[in-house]
């Protein structure tokens, strides 16, 4: 819990305009995602918090990408990003956030956009609703983590997961990109060294 309220001090550095109140980040962290309902955030710093579900045909979407059942980690992480990013898009047309766009920095004039800190408990939550219906079978998701090296003079965090036979640790950053787009996958100490993809908007914004 120590690290999720480090990574929680840049909320109010990278708002929009408001935060949720870090006992209403801790219960979404605490709680078990189901289909039936989980909590995702956006607004930027989670400011704002809606309580969705998912139908059975939405679901099978994400079942299938895990239909070729992986025997090694590397194509489950390739899975995992996809999965996310189909996850993103299901949710993002019930809570109105399809429109999210790479990055927070000259985002904060469109409407319900996501910073980092809301890519990152989602994409935390939306690994924990996989891990739970036994799609993720290789992987563990951790905490989400803040990196030291600062982007524009900015924090920057991340969800993390770790391949349980070498306990290598992956950051699982759904940020870089717009909205649906399959998160980046790389290992935690390059992301931690400021790694950005090359053909990421946020380099161009």
């Amino acid at each position: 819990m120590r690290l999720l309220l480090f990574s929680l001090i840049c909320l109010s550095l990278t708002s929009f305009d408001a935060t949720a109140a870090l006992s209403d980040i801790s219960k979404i962290y605490r709680e078990v995602p189901t289909l039936d309902g989980l909590d995702v955030c956006f607004g930027g710093g989670c400011a704002e918090i809606r309580h969705v579900s998912i139908n059975t045909q939405e679901w099978t979407q994400v079942v299938s990408v895990f239909a070729f059942k992986a025997d090694d980690a590397t194509l489950e992480r390739q899975q995992i990003a996809y999965a996310i990013g189909m996850l993103e898009t299901i949710v993002g047309a019930k809570i109105g956030t399809s429109g999210d766009r790479a990055g927070t920095f000259s985002n904060s004039k469109f409407p319900d956009q996501l910073d980092c800190n809301d890519e990152a408990i989602n994409t935390t939550t939306y690994m924990h609703l996989m891990q739970y219906y036994g799609l993720i079978k290789l992987h563990e998701a951790e905490d989400m983590r803040t990196r030291s090296f600062f982007f524009n003079g900015w924090p920057h965090t991340t969800a993390v997961m770790h391949e349980k036979a070498t306990g290598e640790r992956f950051a699982v950053d759904s940020w870089f990109y717009d909205n649906g787009i399959p998160a980046t996958i790389v290992p935690f100490e390059l992301w931690k060294s400021g790694y950005i993809p090359e053909d990421s908007p946020v380099l161009h914004h």
